[in-house]
């Protein structure tokens, strides 16, 4: 099922260069916002909250996210450290550990850090609306947080769509400056209508666009249910609880209208 938007796109052209969408998606950081680059952590500075930014963690709390498919927020999976939103799991299982946030987005802008540890294989999800007998990945598009190197070979041709920065299962990265295992890296991903960008450390990785003739037949020949996978044109904030350790922090957002 294909939803309309009614609304003026102000991303770039596919074909521009990093730094041209980068203007378009009106980044408050040239190149876009890094790990190195946010000074203060888990916090708004004044020109943040004047431009429109909501900090989704606050680095000391769950507060504002809940267990997919459920209203409190899951034990086990999740802590509070130093500052970070730490994913514990270490069995590999997926255990029902996804959260999301209370909060509903349709057109934004989120920008993130991520730490990688051993195997991590996590994600962050976008326009999630929950649907009964469906888990987390199967409703809404992913920005891939992975270890790479735990699960392939930097030239294979396997996985090439399931890498850190990638829509997951669907576009691969166009570049991959992702930092080694226990360092900070800062993802952003734009959406505005149909248009979706996906940013790693500042490089743009990922450009699409929902309902087009390639969007559907790449769906279709995805492991997704056409029917049930990026339906929605507004939603929560995902993270995904694999059964591996992941640390995330600095998760902000400014909805674009």
């Amino acid at each position: 099922m294909r939803f309309a938007f009614a609304t003026v796109l102000i991303l770039a052209p596919l074909g521009a260069c990093a730094p041209e969408a980068e203007e378009a998606s009106n980044s408050p950081a040239e190149n876009g916002p890094t790990a190195e680059n946010t000074a203060t952590h888990n916090a708004l500075s004044a020109e943040e909250v004047a431009a429109g930014w909501e900090l989704l963690f606050n680095g000391t709390s769950t507060e504002g996210w809940r267990g997919y498919g459920r209203d409190d927020f899951p034990t086990g999976g999740w802590t509070v450290e130093g500052g970070e939103l730490v994913g514990l799991s270490t069995t590999g299982d997926m255990d029902g550990g996804d959260i999301v946030t209370v909060g509903q987005y349709s057109d934004f802008e989120l920008i993130f850090d991520f730490k990688l540890g051993p195997a991590t294989n996590s994600g962050v999800f976008y326009r999630v609306q929950e649907r009964e007998g469906a888990t987390l990945w199967e409703v809404a598009p992913e920005y891939q947080v992975l270890d790479d190197t735990a699960y392939f070979a930097p030239d294979a041709e396997e996985g090439r769509t399931h890498r850190t920065g990638d829509n997951y299962d669907l576009h691969e990265a166009s570049t991959r400056p992702t930092r080694g295992l226990g360092e900070w890296n800062t993802g952003r991903i734009v959406v505005d209508g149909a248009r979706v960008e996906h940013w790693l450390n500042g490089e743009l990785t990922v450009s699409y666009e929902y309902d087009t003739d390639e969007w559907d037949s790449l769906v279709a020949n995805s492991k997704f249910d056409p029917e049930v996978y990026a339906q929605a044109p507004r939603g929560s904030i995902g993270l995904q609880d694999h059964g591996t350790p992941v640390s995330y922090r600095n998760i902000k957002i400014r909805p674009i209208r």
